[in-house]
Parts: structure tokens; C-alpha cells; sequence
């Protein structure tokens, strides 16, 4: 059997991984530790002009101080919806609004609050590895069909193994971003 009739593409799954890493850094990115940025605001839509808008598509974001968050509402007929959309985003912050700018005031994190956000970090990340293991999977299924039209054992092993390593690579990076993660929200 020759290289070209083996459909496993090596990079195609190490790119398919790497997408459910960069999507668990967006989901890391909009969890609050206590000190403002701009991500945060990042996977809230407003309902704008008819359709699902993303807020920095409706106003400029910005950190003034590592507390505070503003927005510079450009439209002011959005303002109203941009604070609703804030209000009931679940973030636990309450926008002030003067004239088109919001202020976001974040808050001191408690104890409390932040071991569950170490627990929605750790679902994020088991989100994320499950991810990858469904990746390993489908080129484990493709090495199964490779195997059935010819593929010789040995060709089947050195397959199996550097999809395997290259799973575990992934996981380990993803143990890594959470322990990272987890440690910044515990912070004071």
C-alpha cells in the first residue's frame, strides 16, 4: 500500500487540536479574576440593527484601570441594550452608564467565588480534552479503515503511536493552561 493511499492526515488532527486549545484560551479569556480586561466582554452579543452583534463591534473597549472596564457605546440607541446585554451576561457586573460611555466597575473576587471559578476553569478543560480525545478517535478509525484496505501492522502501530503522542502532547498542554488559569483566579 502505498503513502498516498493512507488517509491520515497527521496535521489535519494536530490542527483540529489545536483549535479546541485556542478555544479553550477564548473560554479561559472571559473568566474574571478580578482584574479588568477587555476579553471579558468579548463573547457578549447585543441584538443590533437586527442582527447578533459582538459588543466590541458596537463600541470601543477599554481598561483605564485595572478595575474598571469602559465602553464607548459609538450608536447611543444601543446603549440601552448594550447595558442589558451586560446586565444579564452572568459576569456579576454592574454597568454605569453615562451619556454613551458604560463604566464596568469590577469588583474584589471572594474566597468563595473564586474556587467556583476554578471549577468552571476545570470544565472547560475536561470540555477541551474531551475535545482532542474525539479528534484521537477519528484517526484511530482512520488507521482501522487504512488497516482493512491493506495497511500493514507495522504501518498501523507507528500511526497509532503518533497520533497517541501527539494526543498526549495536547492533554498536557491543556493541564498546563488550566493549572495556569487556576492559579491566576486563586490569586488575591
Amino acid at each position: 500500500m502505498s503513502e498516498e493511499d493512507i488517509d491520515i492526515d497527521i496535521d489535519d488532527l494536530e490542527r483540529r487540536m489545536d483549535g479546541a486549545t485556542a478555544a479553550l484560551r477564548t473560554e479561559f479569556a472571559s473568566l474574571r479574576t478580578g482584574r479588568a480586561s477587555a476579553t471579558m466582554v468579548e463573547p457578549i452579543q447585543i441584538d443590533a440593527y437586527g442582527a447578533m452583534t459582538p459588543i466590541n463591534q458596537v463600541g470601543t473597549v477599554n481598561v483605564p484601570e485595572p478595575r474598571m472596564l469602559t465602553i464607548n457605546v459609538w450608536d447611543k440607541s444601543l446603549v440601552g441594550k448594550v447595558e442589558r446585554a451586560i446586565r444579564d451576561s452572568g459576569l456579576g457586573i454592574n454597568p454605569v452608564v453615562d451619556g454613551t460611555i458604560i463604566r464596568l466597575p469590577i469588583p474584589e473576587l471572594n474566597e468563595e467565588r473564586r474556587r467556583e471559578l476554578t471549577k468552571v476553569a476545570a470544565q472547560y478543560a475536561e470540555h477541551a480534552r474531551v475535545a482532542i480525545r474525539n479528534i484521537r478517535r477519528d484517526g484511530m478509525d482512520r488507521i482501522k479503515k487504512a488497516k482493512a484496505a491493506g495497511m500493514s501492522e507495522d504501518e498501523q502501530k507507528l500511526w497509532s503511536e503518533e497520533i497517541q503522542t501527539l494526543t498526549d502532547r495536547k492533554i498536557a498542554a491543556i493541564d498546563k493552561l488550566l493549572d495556569s488559569k487556576q492559579q491566576e483566579i486563586m490569586q488575591v
